[in-house]
């Protein structure tokens, strides 16, 4: 059974002045609530009396300085023990706290902003060194073909392009679906549904099929990038590279953003058949136009200017969905918890990014009359 720490009062003289005995064992497991029954206390006290101390530690010895310090009480009847605990506490400067005041919540508001645009900026900076690293890299494997690790590069196309082809199919065959039926509804108010064909070829080939078929490959392959480097980072791999004197750029970059280039490209093209695709099975049930009829009217109504828009956006977004993924895995340096960071912030970058220049080509190939 547990023997708890406790006190009693005692009448030192006949003025009523009291002397407070301590008894049993002042340590951290016995000492409960005393602190709290010593502060109820009320009236003079002469002393302490640790006459019964059984044993005592640097808890008990703190709580008997503090009481003793706070009501100037003499202290009697210690034992060596807690002399030297006195003594050791004795020598600890207790130091007063200096408390800042509060900043305005302005000021805080536009330091954070400031620090926040700071750190943007030095991202910015070494998003562009990392790219520069890259076009060294890519540069110094078409110089050097034998550098280019064939294997790695093999693995990643099949993980970036054959691994996906199921979920990227089957999202762009049900936004083909949604892209005809909500189409056609609108269109109904005119008496154009059969217009529904030009809207569901066009804008599939042109923006939603490469567009989607990116933001896919930036959840899935991307955020895999990230994690994959960055716990090569946490485990010393990148850095084991270095020492052998291989590139981790070479061996772990290059091959997943030539993959990721050479199979947008026919994702996106893959997405947009599969878009098209849906768009006509649900015609041919919602608007009575043959399957076979709506696919050939989308061969009459898209240009080819549209075919190249989205060829042409296809490795732009790869590269950009690679490197952010790549960029984000390099930059772990503590613990599993940044990986999980980095791998999030390897998304939202490469999705914002890839939005982002969706609208500036939008822009940019209408005025140059590619419409």
């Amino acid at each position: 059974m547990r023997e708890w720490a406790e006190f009693t009062l005692s009448e030192n003289d006949q003025n009523g002045v009291q002397t407070v005995a301590l008894k049993g064992p002042l340590r951290v497991h016995s000492l409960g609530n005393l602190d709290v029954k010593l502060a109820a206390l009320h009236g003079p006290f002469a002393r302490i009396d640790m006459s019964g101390v059984t044993d005592i530690d640097t808890t008990g010895a703190w709580l008997v300085c503090r009481y003793a310090s706070e009501h100037n009480l003499e202290v009697v009847g210690q034992s060596e023990q807690a002399e030297r605990l006195f003594a050791a506490i004795g020598q600890v400067p207790e130091e007063p706290v200096d408390i800042e005041p509060e900043t305005p919540l302005l000021t805080r508001t536009v330091g954070e902003l400031g620090d926040l645009v700071v750190a943007w900026g030095h991202g910015l900076v070494r998003s562009v060194g990392f790219l520069g690293e890259l076009i060294a890299a890519l540069g110094s494997a078409l110089r050097h073909p034998s550098r280019l690790r064939g294997t790695a590069l093999v693995h990643h196309m099949q993980h970036v392009g054959i691994n996906s082809l199921w979920i990227i199919g089957l999202m762009s065959f049900l936004i083909g679906i949604v892209i005809a039926q909500q189409g056609a509804v609108q269109l109904a108010q005119f008496g154009a549904e059969i217009y529904t064909i030009n809207l569901t070829g066009r804008l599939a080939m042109r923006e939603l099929g490469i567009l989607m078929t990116a933001i896919m490959v930036a959840g899935r392959s991307g955020s895999a990038f990230a994690a994959q480097i960055g716990t090569m980072k946490l485990t010393e791999e990148v850095d084991a590279m270095r020492t052998i004197g291989v590139s981790p750029m070479q061996a772990l970059v290059v091959p997943r953003v030539l993959a990721a280039m050479l199979m947008m490209p026919l994702l996106g093209f893959y997405s947009t058949v599969l878009a098209i695709i849906g768009g006509a099975f649900i015609a041919n049930f919602a608007l009575d136009i043959p399957f076979w009829t709506f696919l050939q009217r989308t061969q009459e109504v898209v240009p080819i200017t549209d075919v190249w828009v989205g060829l042409l956006k296809a490795p732009v977004f790869a590269l950009i969905v690679a490197l952010a993924g790549c960029y984000q895995g390099m930059q772990v340096t503590s613990n599993a918890e940044e990986v999980g960071a980095r791998t999030t912030q390897a998304v939202v970058t490469a999705i914002f990014t890839v939005i982002v220049l969706d609208a500036f080509f939008a822009i940019f190939f209408t005025k140059i009359g590619w419409q």
